[in-house]
């Protein structure tokens, strides 16, 4: 309650902060964050050249694979090109599923073909594929109170009710179904498992996404339906006569591959500043060509960065992490945890939620942070954005840090009512995004960044007693 009575404090305070103004070099007059913020909405083309060229000359980039090397190239070149400091590439190793044939057809009462994507880590059907009776269950609920070998020989499917949200809130609902549904039907018997896709629109796309089997439990074939195709089965199941599917899933685990990180700097002029990371994820999954999820986010972090290079130099380094293998189990953010646990951090920040409008500013710093707080809230105001009461919790990729070092959090919350339309499907292309929007987010992140960058206090929250 005390964090939730400061960030009112902080609203209330909107008009009544001051800017700073940092000398650009070789202007003749300091450079307004105010002033940066606008030109950034009005004319900013870094965002849309990064997730333009990352999706035009790369495309799809699934983690572990030759096309997510090919990513990492291409970064550190855009970054070095950009003049960012200390380009590098941070390699791991991580095991690596790849996409086989993949085909779904009801063969009684009803027969037709359905859309299909498998669920990353799916088993194998084989090549003979699988023809077997459907079990429906409405809800993941209902298919954990399944009894235990109930499903034996049966290919269970699983929907749900997932709607759209401005927030993103709906997909920890309705998520696991896919997230865990998988698991849950293979410890019940199941011979394979087709779900609802976990979206909200109502093309005929299937909605790919990672699942996880528990260790000692044999993965299943996992698919997800199209949401049209779905419906329509959920459909023919009405009608009280037995459903039979006939399933192809032939994806493959290929073993241990190089993934990696890549990393830029602006550097700070205060060494002895704790960091600020800001991140996106450079890996995205095949089906498309990944603009939303999540090259928008690496092209709005970058021209951000790049942007507050231009004000001169800030007193804080500002590190930027193009994280890879995000899709498939965080093992970039993870990495990045591990290996840079016991180097100073302050702050961190992550764009993954596609590419619509930023609304609402979440924090979670230092009492005594509340001026550069209210700094923010005053600087963001003009472009609609609006502080919540929120705690900011950050993102996948700067999870493993936060908990490392318990960081301070800003979240800049865009808007997703669409997001889940496009979301791992293919879909997922450059025209899907919006330049204004795109915009907006950039004049956003660069009047946060400038604030925090430039504040010399103590921005990691006070240690819950």
């Amino acid at each position: 309650m005390k964090k939730n009575i400061a960030l009112f404090a902080a609203a209330s305070t909107l008009f009544l902060t001051s800017s700073i103004a940092i000398a650009a070099p070789n202007s003749p007059k300091p450079v307004s964050v105010a002033e940066l913020r606008d030109k950034a909405l009005k004319s900013d083309d870094i965002a849309y050249d990064i997730l333009e060229g990352l999706t035009t000359e790369i495309g799809q980039r699934q983690a572990g694979t030759e096309a997510e090397a090919r990513a990492r190239i291409w970064s550190v070149n855009t970054l070095r090109a950009l003049g960012f400091d200390n380009v590098r590439v941070e390699e791991y190793q991580m095991p690596t599923w790849v996409r086989g044939e993949e085909t779904a057809e009801i063969t009684a009462p009803f027969p037709q073909k359905l859309a299909v994507a498998a669920l990353g880590n799916s088993g194998s059907t084989g090549e003979a594929g699988l023809d077997a009776e459907i079990v429906y269950f409405p809800t993941i609920d209902d298919l954990r109170a399944a009894p235990d070998g109930s499903l034996k020989g049966k290919i269970a499917f699983v929907s749900h009710n997932m709607k759209a949200t401005q927030d993103g809130s709906s997909y920890g609902a309705f998520g696991p179904a896919r997230f865990v549904g998988p698991n849950i039907a293979a410890k019940k018997g199941a011979a394979a498992i087709v779900i609802r896709s976990i979206g909200t629109d109502y093309h005929r796309n299937p909605h790919t996404g990672n699942t996880n089997f528990e260790p000692g439990v044999a993965p299943i074939p996992a698919g997800a339906l199209s949401i049209p195709d779905a419906e329509n089965l959920e459909r023919m199941i009405a009608r009280g006569k037995p459903v039979r599917m006939k399933l192809k899933l032939t994806p493959q685990n290929i073993g241990m591959q190089t993934s990696g990180n890549v990393l830029a700097e602006v550097t700070g002029s205060n060494p002895k500043l704790p960091i600020i990371v800001i991140a996106c994820h450079l890996d995205s999954w095949d089906l498309g060509t990944g603009a939303i999820d999540d090259a928008a986010g690496c092209g709005i972090i970058g021209a951000a960065a790049k942007h507050l290079k231009s004000m001169g130099q800030p007193k804080r380094t500002v590190r930027l992490l193009w994280a890879g293998a995000e899709e498939v189990g965080i093992w970039g953010g993870r990495d990045y945890g591990a290996k840079h646990a016991n180097e100073p951090h302050a702050l961190a920040m992550e764009s993954d939620f596609g590419a619509g409008k930023i609304w609402a500013v979440d924090f979670r710093l230092a009492e005594s942070a509340n001026a550069v707080r209210s700094q923010i809230v005053s600087a963001l105001a003009p472009l609609g954005v609006v502080p919540r009461r929120e705690l900011a919790g950050g993102g996948a990729d700067i999870g493993a840090i936060i908990d490392a070092q318990k960081l301070g959090i800003v979240d800049l919350q865009q808007d997703g009512t669409k997001y889940f339309d496009l979301h791992h499907t293919p879909d997922d292309t450059l025209d899907k995004v919006d330049k204004g929007e795109l915009r907006q987010n950039v004049a956003a992140w660069v009047a946060t960044l400038a604030y925090l960058a430039n504040y010399e206090g103590e921005l990691k929250p006070e240690p819950t007693q």
